[in-house]
């Protein structure tokens, strides 16, 4: 009669939560396990789906729990319902830039980045925005409960060691200080390099070109020199010695399609120039693919190309373009979840693994 009475005073969603907080308590749901379902709730307790996903988001919302999709609901490993010291503090994530055009944000690596961070921070009653520093690296206005996800190759670095410092709770991304021992989340381009290379010399290639962005073969940042190491270690599982006139480095402030057709000839003018091409972004292979066209030569028979980001034109281009996505909503979700779960761990740290899209412009040599 008690429990009825009770279930009258309050919704059936405050009393799932209690029942849910007692079993925390002792022990009956621990941080390795999920929580049930809503679906679960739902039966577990006789009522809707409405209030068992109401008895979550409020879980959720007091820094009990947290959500990853497609995986289901965790008790916080620091949670402790006798303690108002809770990891689960963040309530508003910021994605900081400075001196770009919000052009870029519209490529398929940032876009992916910001639907994975927002899918995260939805599912966990979190605040998302993206937040240009300006010249003077200023903060958001708020001070506390706020965490920071940094693209440390647009901004400082002495202002990203002054904010570790301070303690800030950060996350950097796509690039990484290993001397600042932050929590980093970044694509791992050497396996991407090395995977590009493989499937060309898995279809017979053995002379095959690269075009890289930077200065120099020495002076490129750190996702095309890594790309570079993957295309070299492809090579020497194969016992193919580097040919250092196969390396064209082209410089660039960003990736654009004039470079790519660059780089193809500088490539076509040796002697024994490639039969296959890794152009290390799609830009640079949609251009490289221009100029093989005006010079006559069929793509794949002649030249097979494969390019890097996966870019919405890859797959419509004539031949549709090979290539590799970074599977960056991945990598957003991963730094969210560091930021709001795993910051307390030592260096906690992600490389998100590229996917090789096969399409049409690869096939086997034929000598």
């Amino acid at each position: 009669m008690g429990i009825l009475t009770e279930h009258k005073k309050k919704p059936i969603y405050q009393h799932i939560v209690e029942d849910l907080k007692r079993k925390i308590k002792h022990g009956e749901i621990t941080p390795d396990q999920p929580l049930p379902t809503q679906i679960e709730l739902a039966r577990m307790y006789n009522t809707s789906e409405i209030s068992s996903r109401r008895a979550l988001t409020e879980l959720v919302n007091e820094g009990l729990i947290y959500r990853v999709r497609g995986k289901g609901s965790f008790l916080n490993h620091n949670s402790d319902m006798l303690s108002s010291n809770r990891l689960m503090e963040i309530r508003k994530v910021y994605l900081l830039y400075r001196g770009v055009n919000l052009h870029m944000f519209n490529h398929r690596f940032y876009d992916g980045l910001l639907s994975g961070i927002h899918e995260v921070c939805e599912d966990n009653g979190v605040d998302f925005h993206i937040w240009e520093v300006g010249q003077n690296h200023e903060l958001p206005p708020e001070e506390d409960e706020i965490g920071l996800i940094c693209l440390p190759h647009v901004l400082s670095l002495d202002k990203i060691k002054l904010w570790k410092e301070e303690n800030r709770r950060i996350v950097t991304v796509h690039f990484y200080y290993p001397h600042l021992q932050l929590p980093y989340v970044i694509g791992d381009n050497l396996t991407g390099g090395y995977l590009a290379t493989e499937h060309l010399l898995s279809l017979g290639h053995k002379r095959i070109g690269v075009i890289l962005t930077g200065k120099s073969r020495l002076e490129m940042n750190q996702e095309f020199t890594l790309r570079l190491e993957g295309y070299k270690l492809a090579l020497s599982q194969h016992r193919i010695e580097l040919d250092p006139d196969l390396v064209s480095v082209v410089i660039g402030d960003q990736e654009m399609e004039e470079m790519g057709e660059q780089g193809l000839a500088q490539l076509l003018e040796l002697p024994n120039p490639p039969t296959a091409v890794f152009a290390t972004s799609d830009y640079k292979a949609l251009g490289a693919m221009r100029t093989a066209r005006k010079l006559g030569l069929s793509i794949p028979a002649d030249l097979s190309i494969v390019g890097y980001d996966d870019i919405m034109m890859s797959q419509y281009a004539l031949p549709s373009l090979t290539t590799l996505n970074q599977n960056s909503e991945t990598m957003g979700r991963r730094a969210a979840e560091i930021l709001l779960f795993e910051w307390h761990k030592d260096i906690a740290k992600d490389e998100i693994v590229p996917k090789l899209i096969v399409r049409d412009s690869t096939s086997e040599w034929q000598e």
